[in-house]
């Protein structure tokens, strides 16, 4: 039998497997100092581009006269803005990467005040106009669609402006002719935003990040209750999510309904305990009311994006063997799922098929059918499809239990894990599924490979708006970017959870006192 991984499964009292840090231990001073100045000179540099729109990162709408969103137009060139957010990228991952190693090493900086910096900086992305992408102007045109009584399953954008609509002018051009590919609760919460905000696409525009902001903030303060026993995961869930930059710039400053599908998802995992799953005590009866709650809130995320449903699926793992929360779970979801559908319709069921491209610009397969000549492989997804099987099950079988009080987690993060991982349309703000859930894991070389495929593709999806390079090295970096380097970084990722899995190495080892001390875990056939 293999040790066991500190952390991920229990230990007995007094012996661990191999000894922590002492908090304050020597060598953790460089690394906390470089984590203080990547991580606030990412987010300063990223707030300056935000406020100083709009320009080639930041949307480009009539302001609302009164009231948030606010912006100091500086006019900043394409190349200062794209090199300034590359820049941040780097020195963000950099300042996460550097507080993973302190945290490691025995630093414990305190909770509050990094609560209290990442939901002073959610707050200043806020009130600023969507930067990083202009997926906020379309959610504003699809809830002034409902707004003036049509579907935006049926309509588009184009339809709206040509009918001379002032937000449907401010809708961009990409998606013009597309319907909305979001669920039901997406478009009721885009309706709301146009309510509130009236006929002004920048006011609109601050709804949607606002709720984004406060979703982003609930799973903030979510982790700091659930890990707040643990100084040390206490530390390292803010350094995964609360004070993430990419994060934060693909979530909060993109104002992505990423984000609420991520923290409605996450409360539905964190209310299933093992008891609820059916490992009780003598006499205890497991809770349905929890199962219900947790089903419902993960069928509002599946409501707001589709993709959730895999947090779903990870309930359905997690409770096969109690039929009884697994009913429970079922009928939560279905509760929310079956209204909402059917209030609008078969339009939007029929999104849940509907994709526009097989793979994104950056996908890593083309690094195998390029090479032949092909631009763009048809069928991608099909020959995909047995790939993503093959992970999944190899997730479900050897990621190791980073956090037995939720056990809901470990499959759902397998899931997502191997959909981002292997699936061919990717954006950078889809990773927050699996982030906020690996915030809850210790420390693992899994950290790797994640925070610098998020990097590499936060770096390709920058400056953000639509258009290309105005300096010829501009265009020529970005094409390599596309079509080499981030297909590389993704493949890279790909190999290297594949490889953890199959070795079970999910930590380094250390010399302790009696020598070489083996830290790999068993593969997880319990589960």
């Amino acid at each position: 039998m293999l040790p066991l991984l500190p952390g991920l499964a229990p230990q007995p009292p007094g012996k661990p497997a191999v000894p922590a840090p002492a908090p304050g231990a020597a060598g953790t001073r460089f690394p906390g100092r470089l984590a203080v100045a990547g991580i606030g000179s990412s987010l300063l540099i990223m707030i300056v581009v935000s406020a100083a729109g709009p320009n080639r990162a930041v949307v480009t709408v009539p302001g609302p006269g009164w009231g948030p969103p606010w912006w100091i137009p500086l006019h900043l060139s394409v190349a200062v803005v794209t090199v300034a957010l590359w820049t941040a990228v780097v020195s963000g991952t950099a300042g996460v990467a550097a507080g993973l190693v302190a945290i490691r090493r025995g630093a414990r900086p305190p909770a509050h005040l990094l609560v209290i910096a990442a939901l002073v900086v959610t707050a200043v992305f806020a009130v600023l106009l969507p930067a990083g992408s202009t997926d906020s102007l379309d959610y504003a045109a699809y809830g002034r669609m409902v707004a003036i009584g049509h579907d935006p399953y049926v309509m588009t954008p184009l339809q709206l402006r040509q009918a001379g609509d002032p937000v449907g002018i401010a809708a961009p051009l990409p998606w013009e002719t597309k319907h909305s590919v979001y669920g039901p609760l997406a478009t009721v919460e885009q309706a709301t935003a146009a309510i509130l905000g009236g006929t002004s696409a920048a006011r609109i525009a601050f709804w949607l990040k606002l709720w984004n902001a406060l979703a982003f903030a609930v799973i903030v303060l979510a982790l700091d209750r659930l890990v707040r026993d643990d100084p040390a995961r206490r530390a390292r869930a803010h350094l995964m999510w609360s004070l993430n930059p990419l994060l934060l710039w693909g979530l909060v400053a993109g104002g992505h309904v990423d984000a609420m599908a991520a923290a409605v998802g996450f409360l539905g995992l964190a209310l299933l305990s093992p008891a609820t799953l059916g490992h009780l005590r003598p006499g205890q009866r497991p809770s349905l009311l929890a199962g219900l709650a947790a089903g419902a809130l993960v069928g509002a995320a599946a409501d707001l994006k589709i993709t959730f449903i895999l947090f779903g699926l990870g309930i359905t793992w997690a409770a096969r063997r109690s039929p009884r929360t697994l009913l429970a779970a079922g009928t939560g979801a279905a509760a929310v799922l079956v209204p909402s559908y059917l209030w609008f319709g078969p339009p939007a069921i029929a999104v849940l098929v509907y994709r526009d491209a097989s793979a994104t610009g950056d996908n890593l397969y083309q690094l195998f059918y390029r090479p032949f000549g092909v631009a763009a492989m048809p069928g991608l997804t099909l020959l995909v499809a047995p790939i993503l099987v093959a992970v999944i099950w190899l997730l479900l079988r050897r990621l190791p239990e980073g956090f037995a009080a939720r056990p809901a987690v470990r499959p759902a993060l397998a899931l997502s894990l191997a959909w981002l991982l292997v699936w061919p349309y990717q954006r950078p703000w889809y990773d927050a599924m699996a982030f906020c859930l690996l915030a809850l894991y210790p420390a693992s070389r899994l950290d790797w490979p994640m925070l610098g495929r998020l990097a590499a593709v936060t770096i390709y999806s920058v400056p953000g708006m639509p258009g290309r390079p105005r300096s010829p090295w501009l265009a020529a970096v970005t094409r390599a970017d596309q079509i080499l380097v981030i297909p590389l970084v993704r493949l890279m990722a790909l190999v290297a959870v594949v490889v953890l899995c199959l070795s079970g190495a999910w930590r380094a080892r250390r010399r302790g006192l009696l020598g070489k001390t083996a830290v790999r875990i068993p593969s997880a056939r319990h589960y």
